[in-house]
């Protein structure tokens, strides 16, 4: 397993940093276990008062780190566990810190890295980035905790438009669509993340973390509700040939082949 989730604090700044050289930042299940890792450790600290999630060397998140998957993909159980014990659990950490949250995107993301992106507070945006959640490709669905993160927060035309249709779409579009807070020149994402960084922290933390207490309590509590009997039959695809189909072609660099059942 590669990759790594670092943590630098400058100040009260802290800065996560998604990195998995050769491969886009996708995430590995080292990486999200070490996301978890980092974001309880952070709410646990009264020092910072916001946190930059960005990605190493240009990209933000290409996704998962689909070199894995044909270790454990195909076993229901094992897809379950992946899902729900390191993914969600990673998801769920940075959902759960009332430390103001900035997402610093740049280049791609895709995947995972939308998912990482909905649980920022604030998501700043280069002009080249490029966002989407093409899995429709590789024969598998999202999974449904990740897939009413993305449904709420990118809202459902993005949401459909990129896992029904595996579109692409620009940072102009999500601004227009109201997922970004804003598009900067690609040379000067960085300093102005930073800077937001820098005025949440000259504001009150304590009534920064009351607030994100507060967004959490009003959320929509319907998904809640049906999660359950969702989640229980969520992963039965996992053996199937589509699933298998979806993602051998993809490590073998090949165009996937999806056969539809013949009509009755």
């Amino acid at each position: 397993m590669t990759g790594r989730v670092l943590l630098a604090v400058d100040g009260r700044i802290a800065r996560v940093t998604l990195s998995n050289p050769g491969k886009v930042n996708a995430m590995s299940r080292v990486m999200w276990r070490s996301l978890r890792e980092v974001f309880a450790g952070l709410q646990l600290r009264g020092d910072i008062g916001c946190v930059v999630l960005c990605g190493e060397a240009g990209n933000f998140c290409a996704g998962g780190d689909i070199s894995e998957y044909p270790d454990f993909r195909f076993d229901e159980a094992a897809l379950r566990d992946f899902h729900e014990n390191d993914v969600w659990a990673g998801l769920q950490a940075m959902l759960d810190c009332d430390i103001p949250m900035v997402a610093q995107i740049e280049g791609a993301c895709m995947g995972a890295g939308m998912e990482l992106a909905c649980c920022c507070d604030m998501r700043l945006a280069s002009v080249s980035a490029v966002f989407g959640a093409p899995i429709a490709k590789l024969g598998f669905p999202m999974a449904p905790r990740e897939a009413e993160l993305v449904l709420r927060v990118a809202g459902a035309l993005t949401a459909r438009e990129m896992l029904l249709a595996a579109a692409l779409l620009d940072a102009p579009t999500l601004l227009q669509r109201g997922f970004l807070n804003r598009v900067l020149q690609d040379h000067a994402a960085a300093v102005e993340t930073l800077t937001m960084a820098q005025q949440v922290t000259r504001l009150a933390p304590g009534a920064a973390r009351l607030n994100k207490q507060s967004f959490r309590a009003l959320a929509p509590a319907g998904y809640a509700q049906d999660a359950p009997e969702l989640i229980a039959n969520a992963y039965r695809y996992a053996a199937s040939s589509e699933h298998r189909e979806g993602v051998s072609a993809f490590v073998e660099k090949r165009a996937p082949q999806f056969h539809f059942a013949h009509k009755s």
